[in-house]
């Protein structure tokens, strides 16, 4: 794992300035703080900072092909790189390492730009042609590795983190509103924009080059949950069996290490099941990690011991208090250089800093939901169509949420007030929009509430991305629908950075089975009734896993990574809390209503409202705004 960074000027007559490249590497050295490697060659720079994994002593980056020609630097692992290393060795290439990443560069050299459809991984790289006098840039296929880029004074200059591309001398940092908008809306900036203006992402599955002045993007796979459907379903027992066996090949392949490997246990579906068979696959006893609260409504920590218990893992736990989480956030804020509003970044940088104390590389359960249908919101959706069908107006308009309006406001967990609330909150929108109204945080009308009117873009709909991944979708069910924009907005928006930031920011390596290629290839073709069954969630993986997992863990509902937030932020982060939202500093950055933001505090820490999600939202980013944006 590493972090890559890069400048190539559109002509040659431009050269590289000296120590551009070196300190574009040292803002990710916390990516990759074993070694350190460039390539400078007139107009062209490509940088590495090195987190070693495998080929410890030959895989020093840049690599290069055999007569110097081709040159990259890989951010990520390829798990099937042992059998094209054989396959391309077949072909007469030779390898001077016995890295992954020289399997690329062989692989270019063999197939072009279509080297891309052999790579199983998670990647972001860099590759120069110098015989084309071109960049080719790629990034995995579901998103798992981070990749941003700009134009500017005639580079294209590029980064696994913003970080890197702001240390490019004269860097313009100002906000993009239309990304503020949908950062308010969704709690993180939808590929392919980023916070600032004139920086985007590259998304998952898409390439890109860059040769003169000539760049162009284009996209080189993805997820069709159509074919799923309107084909002949096989036997359940078949499902199942398969689902095992690929679950199995998958979790091997990923535990390929030169360096002690372990696994983060959260006592979910997902994390379980990769805890399991890394157990099943592995001759040693493997580490497992797992975070604990004191609030009984959030720990999960009795399922992780339990699980660990079963399938025979070391485990270990470690407690998260808001005295820590009040030393934890200024560190949080310098490695999130776009803003991000989940609060699990808390108890995520904490778990990966945990476990890099012990291991190198962890294995995570992230992306079972969007692939196997884990989210409650599903059931969600399906309620509303019955209290939409058999529920008269009346209640629906009137009755229903005068009741919600009485219930008092809890601070627990997902509590009962907290779900019905959020469930009236999106009846009559399209399931697109209700979907993210659940998930996310401001809705458009508390959003005219809360910015200055010069900030308000009323012409500008937040859900544009959401609609746009809608309409490239290949499948016709809705509850496909809904799992492929999961995939293309929470999951690769907010879920995957989040891990990212808070793994690297320890140096630890954290790994994705459940979104390795051959197991995203087989969950693409099952049915969606046996992911959303009824009202059973994850319904394929709870069968397959019986016998597997404690069956206290195969009847649990989800839970989420969530720490106490509602009643941090009114008990002992109320004094930070005070103090970022004075209304001397809203009105000195300017972007926020101070009065609408009084209120909402007030009606939180008077327990009159929960807004845990929106106060967490804005404090996200005014520790962002205050740490990158009004850096000089």
């Amino acid at each position: 794992m590493c972090g890559i960074c890069g400048v190539v000027y559109g002509e040659k007559e431009h050269t590289i300035p000296h120590g551009l490249i070196e300190e574009m590497c040292a803002t990710l050295a916390h990516r990759g703080p074993d070694d350190r490697g460039t390539y400078i060659n007139g107009h062209v720079g490509l940088g590495n900072s090195r987190l070693s994994i495998i080929d410890l002593q030959t895989g020093h980056q840049p690599i290069h092909n055999e007569d110097g020609t081709i040159w990259l630097v890989l951010n990520g692992e390829i798990y099937n790189f042992a059998d094209l290393t054989r396959l391309l060795d077949r072909r007469g290439h030779r390898f001077y390492t016995k890295s992954d990443t020289e399997a690329i560069v062989h692989a270019y050299e063999e197939f072009g730009d279509e080297c891309l459809d052999h790579l199983n991984g998670m990647f972001a790289f860099a590759l120069w042609d110098s015989r084309r006098q071109r960049l080719l840039l790629a990034r995995d296929h579901t998103g798992i590795k981070p990749l941003y880029y700009t134009q500017h004074n005639g580079a294209l200059i590029f980064g696994s983190e913003l970080k890197a591309i702001l240390a490019f001398p004269g860097m313009p940092r100002s906000i993009d509103l239309v990304a503020l908008n949908e950062y308010l809306s969704f709690e993180y900036v939808p590929t392919p924009r980023s916070i600032f203006q004139r920086i985007s992402k590259l998304p998952p599955g898409h390439a890109m080059s860059f040769s003169g002045d000539d760049l162009r993007v284009w996209r080189y796979w993805d997820i069709n949950l159509g074919s799923s459907e309107g084909v002949q379903r096989r036997r359940l027992d078949d499902y199942e069996n398969e689902l095992r066996q690929v679950l199995r090949d998958v979790v091997q392949k990923e535990m390929i290490s030169d360096v002690p490997v372990g696994v983060l246990l959260s006592g979910g579906l997902d994390s379980s099941s990769i805890a399991a068979y890394m157990t099943r696959v592995s001759p040693g006893r493997i580490k497992s990690f797992s975070i604990s609260f004191e609030d009984p409504t959030f720990d999960e920590s009795r399922y992780a011991r339990l699980v660990a218990q079963h399938v025979g893992t070391e485990h270990h736990d470690s407690r998260l208090t808001p005295e820590l989480t009040l030393d934890l956030l200024p560190r949080i804020a310098s490695i999130i250089d776009e803003p991000l509003g989940d609060s699990s970044i808390v108890p995520t940088y904490l778990l990966a800093q945990f476990a890099r104390q012990q291991v190198t590389v962890a294995l995570g359960g992230d992306g079972g939901d969007e692939l196997l249908g884990g989210y409650s919101t599903l059931q969600a959706h399906r309620l509303v169509e019955y209290y939409e069908t058999f529920l008269p107006a009346v209640v629906r308009q009137r009755i229903a949420p005068k009741l919600a309006e009485m219930l008092p406001t809890s601070f627990n967990n997902i509590s009962m007030d907290f779900k019905i609330r959020r469930f009236l909150l999106a009846r009559g929108v399209p399931p697109v929009v209700r979907h993210h109204y659940w998930l996310g945080s401001f809705r458009p009308e508390q959003k005219q509430h809360l910015l200055q009117s010069w900030a308000h873009l009323s012409e500008k709909d937040t859900y544009d991305i959401a609609y746009r991944h809608l309409s490239e979708c290949r499948a016709r069910a809705t509850v496909n629908q809904l799992l492929y924009c999961d995939m293309k907005l929470y999951l690769e928006g907010g879920m995957l950075p989040k891990v990212d930031r808070a793994s690297m920011a320890n140096s630890l390596e954290v790994r994705v089975p459940l979104l390795n290629q051959a197991l995203v290839r087989f969950v693409a073709k099952v049915p969606h009734e046996l992911k959303l069954h009824g009202m059973t969630t994850k319904y394929l993986l709870r069968r397959a896993m019986r016998g597997v997992l404690p069956v206290e863990i195969l009847k649990r509902s989800k839970k989420g990574f969530n720490m106490p937030v509602a009643k941090w932020l009114a008990g002992p982060l109320r004094p930070m809390v005070e103090d970022i939202f004075a209304e001397q500093r809203l009105k000195r950055i300017g972007f926020f209503n101070p009065a609408y933001v009084r209120t909402l505090l007030d009606e939180h820490f008077s327990g009159r409202c929960d807004h845990r999600k929106l106060l967490w939202t804005l404090l996200a980013f005014e520790l962002w705004h205050e740490k990158w944006a009004m850096m000089p």
